[in-house]
């Protein structure tokens, strides 16, 4: 028996019933209709507007990372603000002090995001639930006063600024939209590759069933491993685009509460690997405060309530949630 005869898209064992293909072609079509949209957007759009869908991108792809340690590994980080923060600190550092551009910074700042991934997922490989979450936290507390005290190279508190461009010649804002949605949209190609490949099948298999995962020699060390170091990867690449697209970083970018919101990104995006539901969480971490500042103090409360009403719907009943877009990858 295959891998894939095991698991099916939400862990469990396969089932005879799968999506409508005229629902699946439907969330297809939505999804190109919004790349093209968000395509031409910035020719009938201002600045502010490009500025925000850029950072908006870039939060999506960290929003991602954490839906698929959820989806994939069954567990939850509140501590990915350090992988996000070690991405663009990354691209700042590597172009402040030794004069890389982007071309050299991204790639490094991936592989840095895949071996811290492991550093940490090796000797947590056995925690699992609050203890992982926990463990996390960690990371994402200590961060901003490591930052701080590592001056010489993060610049303390008034951080660095990221001013080469990818592409000489062409404008900045452009060329950080179209960096921050190409990104993004090639995150969600592979994801939704991934789901079908042997290796996605294995690690939803040593999730769901890990007594039959061992049988095909998949061992749950090896999938939490493996998943941790994914998603970190997924999670740097989003602090490297958000830093090239925002221009600047610093420690207060990347507190706790950054991790906090990356995680509530991903719940109201139902922890969906989708495009639609990367940006539905990016969204709303991103433009909510930007278009409500205004609210001051309120914020909170209407993140409260949207997590709220999001967690209270998604369980109301899986006839609801089969057509939302963000359980289609």
């Amino acid at each position: 028996m295959a891998v894939s005869e095991l698991v099916h898209p939400k862990g469990a064992i396969r089932s005879p019933a799968r999506p409508l293909p005229e629902l699946r072609n439907l969330r297809t079509w939505a999804s190109l209709l919004v790349v093209a949209v968000l395509a031409v957007l910035p020719a009938l759009s201002g600045s502010f507007l490009l500025y925000s869908l850029s950072l908006c991108f870039a939060n999506a792809l960290a929003v991602l990372s954490v839906s698929v340690l959820v989806r994939y590994g069954g567990e939850v980080s509140i501590g990915h603000s350090f992988f996000v923060a070690l991405g663009a600190y990354s691209v700042a550092i590597l172009e402040k002090h030794f004069g890389l551009g982007l071309w050299i910074s991204l790639p490094a700042a991936l592989a840095l995001g895949f071996v811290a991934g492991l550093l940490f997922a090796i000797p947590s490989r056995r925690m699992s639930g609050i203890y992982l979450a926990v463990a996390s936290m960690a990371l994402a507390l200590c961060l901003p006063e490591l930052l701080i005290h590592m001056e010489r190279w993060t610049g303390g508190f008034e951080g660095l600024y990221i001013s080469r461009d990818l592409v000489p010649g062409v404008s900045k804002a452009g060329q950080r939209y179209y960096l921050a949605l190409a990104a993004l949209v090639l995150v969600c190609l592979a994801l939704a590759h991934f789901r079908g490949s042997r290796q996605g099948m294995a690690l939803l298999l040593a999730r769901a069933h890990p007594r039959a995962a061992e049988a095909f020699g998949i061992t749950r060390s090896w999938a939490r491993i493996s998943i941790f170091a994914l998603s970190a990867t997924l999670a740097s690449l989003s602090g490297a685009v958000l830093a090239f697209a925002s221009s600047t970083v610093s420690p207060n970018s990347f507190t706790l509460w950054s991790g906090i919101f990356y995680l509530v990104g991903s719940v109201i995006g139902l922890q969906g690997t989708s495009l639609i539901a990367a940006l539905i969480g990016g969204g709303v971490i991103t433009l909510i405060p930007q278009y409500l500042a205004s609210a001051g103090d309120y914020v909170p409360i209407l993140y409260g309530a949207a997590l709220l009403i999001v967690t209270l719907v998604a369980n109301s009943g899986s006839g609801l949630r089969r057509f939302l877009p963000g359980k289609a990858a």
